[in-house]
């Protein structure tokens, strides 16, 4: 239903309602003087030559504007050297970090490898034969949680007593 047929079935409006109010004549404030404003033909307007980027510095505000812009480089460029720095030396690491020949480490990356290989390939078995549920996914899940939480704990008694972190 539109607009137009739901308005017509309401009441009807009386003929003086449906006029738009008086707005009156146009106002005019003849009090405000535009004296005030500028006239750009004037000779009081002035313009910058166009070399005016090449001239020496003539203000204190253009040359406190290039210390700030020569601070603003100097910064830059050390900003600059200190991050090829980082670079560098963290092209020559191994990206293992400097414990990457302790065994504990080692152990657990061999432990987290095997067991996400066997339960992705044990997974996909149980999902060609059907048995896979949600049921054993949950219980799966907590025995992975339950050896997570044991790994951690005799990992950090081992990183502790036998094979400290460098």
């Amino acid at each position: 239903m539109s607009y137009a047929d739901a308005a017509a079935k309401g009441p009807k409006q009386d003929p003086e309602d449906a006029r738009a109010p008086y707005v009156g004549g146009v106002y005019k404030d003849e009090s405000e003087s535009t004296a005030s404003l500028i006239d750009v033909d004037s000779p009081h307007v002035q313009t910058v030559e166009s070399d005016f980027l090449e001239q020496d510095v003539q203000t204190t505000t253009q040359a406190e504007r290039l210390e700030r812009e020569a601070a603003e480089a100097e910064q830059r460029r050390v900003r600059e050297a200190a991050e090829k720095k980082a670079k560098a030396r963290k092209g020559k690491s191994s990206g293992l970090g400097p414990n990457s020949d302790n065994p504990v480490y080692i152990t657990n990356a061999v432990i987290g490898t095997l067991v996400g290989a066997g339960l992705g390939f044990g997974a996909y078995r149980k999902h060609v034969e059907g048995k896979l549920s949600w049921e054993l996914v949950g219980l799966v899940s907590g025995a992975v949680g339950a050896f997570g939480v044991v790994d951690y704990f005799v990992s950090k008694w081992f990183l502790q007593n036998k094979y400290p972190a460098k």
